[in-house]
């Protein structure tokens, strides 16, 4: 019988987070630090919001684009906390925002078309763009840069074919922010080149010390700028799958159709908490949101100190939930570091190069973990360490 697997889906590796994730799952008494997904609860009103609609029947389809209230509340929503300024009509609800990365490739990228990706990055960006037929571009985004795109580094990798740039600050691995005035020096590039700008900003509500900030605010972007966002790292809801993307209008269409035929719609019970979580947010001033930054600065602050006890040189992070320590120090790879970390010390940490091609030396934790959790995954680190000197 015949190989019925296409080639290119061949070529992609499986996730470097899922493979340690289920390592863990198969250890007993072991603490993951490997998934980036908050150790808060859904917030009760959120969950009862979802309990009722299901108690009233609310189990149909909705409307392909989402149910119209949570598509003016998420307008709302990005006007009054980002400045950022979308018509609803133009907003499309997914199925995370994950299903939205992939819309905006499929929808815009032909094939052999390249697509760059600063590197370090989210796992799923690359084989997105492999999926549909692009070509992933890295582009390195150094430590002594503060893990920021630098418009000089952008600039050379960018050739004919080039057709997009994924952006995604604030970063996963590395807690990299960007400040407007880094966003200007490669907006200035990217309209020089003419590219498609596909923007993830899943992480904009956990920022430490400075406000995030949108390229789409900057002159000139918003018409060439997919910008995609959800409810799983702010509002605690990993599981709902609750995710959205605001485009413009001919690229609007182009995924739309994509959604219709592939997914039909996010799911009705995740939409209805959607909706809850921001009604909620604007009567309480996002306060548990709030409360949530606040738990995340304290942790980053002690896996800050607690590396740096142990002599592990870590950039600090100014955004989302991670800590991107090096461990070149220690003689092994930021790969066999987690092997022997998990091994010894059953404590599972993410390899960085599971993120790209300049993550080789660095392994990537998350403080979304509750404190009691860390401080012994970081006192079991601390003694792997001892040993390995």
């Amino acid at each position: 019988m015949r190989d019925f697997v296409n080639e290119k889906t061949k070529l992609i590796k499986p996730s470097g987070i899922r493979k340690f994730f289920d390592i863990v799952r198969e250890t007993e008494g072991a603490i993951s630090l490997g998934v980036g997904e908050p150790d808060f609860v859904t917030s009760w009103k959120v969950r009862q919001a979802a309990i009722r609609s299901l108690q009233r029947g609310y189990t149909q389809y909705t409307g392909n684009r989402g149910i119209p209230t949570l598509l003016e509340l998420i307008a709302r929503y990005l006007q009054e906390r980002f400045d950022l300024s979308f018509d609803p009509k133009h907003i499309l609800v997914t199925v995370g925002g994950s299903e939205a990365i992939d819309l905006a490739l499929r929808a815009c990228v032909e094939r052999g078309e390249e697509v760059l990706i600063p590197d370090p990055a989210y796992v799923s960006y690359a084989p997105l763009v492999t999926m549909a037929d692009g070509v992933p571009v890295a582009v390195e985004c150094r430590e002594e840069d503060n893990f920021v795109l630098q418009s000089s580094l952008l600039e050379k990798a960018i050739t004919p074919k080039t057709k997009a740039i994924i952006l995604t600050y604030p970063n996963n691995p590395t807690g990299a922010i960007m400040t407007k005035d880094e966003l200007e020096k490669i907006a200035k590039v990217i309209e020089k080149h003419d590219l498609l700008v596909i923007t993830d900003e899943i992480y904009a509500e956990l920022t430490y010390g400075k406000k995030h900030t949108s390229i789409v605010n900057l002159p000139g972007m918003k018409d060439r700028t997919i910008f995609i966002s959800g409810f799983s790292k702010a509002f605690a809801m990993t599981g709902w799958r609750m995710g959205y993307v605001c485009a413009p209008p001919s690229i609007d269409d182009a995924m739309f159709k994509i959604h219709q035929y592939a997914i039909m719609c996010a799911p009705i019970t995740s939409q209805h908490a959607a909706i809850e979580a921001l009604q909620d947010g604007f009567s309480d001033g996002f306060a548990t949101v709030e409360e949530m930054r606040e738990s995340y600065d304290m942790r980053r602050k002690f896996v800050l100190h607690s590396l740096h006890e142990m002599g592990l040189h870590c950039f600090q992070p100014q955004g989302a939930f991670y800590a991107f320590p090096s461990v070149k120090n220690t003689g092994l790879s930021g790969e066999r570091f987690a092997e022997q970390l998990l091994k010894t010390q059953k404590v599972a940490v993410v390899p960085g190069n599971a993120f790209g091609l300049f993550g080789e030396n660095n392994v990537r934790l998350s403080y979304a973990t509750g404190m009691n959790a860390l401080a012994q995954a970081m006192e079991r680190m601390s003694a792997f360490l001892s040993k390995t000197e």
